[in-house]
């Protein structure tokens, strides 16, 4: 049997209770979790202490580590992984800045087919995850929608593929999370300044 057929047996066992398959699955995925780590950390600030394996060994020890995790198919484990890496990386954001906040950083734009062209700071990264959380709470498909599109480097199809919906759902929620997303990184970022 391939490699897919693999992905598939092994989350149905998964599913099933076997917890040991989660185990056996990622050998089966490892470089494209790879891929994936090195686009997160690209997109990350400078001076990052995290390389790509150790942030596919992190992202595995948060996810591992959830007796309830729920795996639809091979493009949901893939988002929960993309999310997972996203939470290592704040969580190191966030140690990073015990010290006051800096003002004046520039902002990276939240355009998923351009990277930024500067590195975004740790305390953008936060305000995104604060803000991102915020969504959540609102609209919890805009941002597994977001989170696979800007974090995890999806194509519109893949992040479709990923979450179950049609190409133009998941085309209208990543305009409308990164519209919404902007108003408020704008309004976080007027208020930090004194407007």
């Amino acid at each position: 049997m391939g490699q897919s057929g693999d992905i598939t047996q092994l989350l149905r066992a998964y599913e099933g209770g076997d917890r040991g398959a989660f185990d056996q699955m990622v050998p089966l995925v490892y470089e494209e979790l790879r891929r994936l780590a090195r686009r997160h950390l690209r997109r990350g600030p400078a001076g990052r202490t995290l390389d790509t394996t150790g942030l596919v060994h992190e992202a595995y020890l948060k996810l591992a580590g959830h007796s309830d995790l729920q795996l639809k198919d091979r493009g949901h484990l893939i988002a929960l992984v993309a999310c997972a890496m996203r939470q290592v990386l704040v969580d190191r954001a966030r140690a990073r800045l015990r010290t006051k906040r800096g003002g004046g950083q520039p902002v990276a734009e939240l355009d998923g087919e351009a990277y930024p062209a500067n590195e975004p700071s740790p305390e953008w990264l936060v305000d995104l995850d604060r803000v991102l959380a915020r969504l959540r709470d609102r609209d919890p498909q805009l941002a597994r929608v977001f989170e696979c599109r800007f974090f995890g480097g999806f194509s519109e199809e893949e992040t479709a593929a990923a979450l179950g919906l049609s190409l133009r759902t998941a085309q209208r929620a990543w305009l409308r999370a990164r519209a919404w997303l902007r108003a408020e990184l704008g309004s976080a970022d007027e208020g930090a300044h004194g407007d």
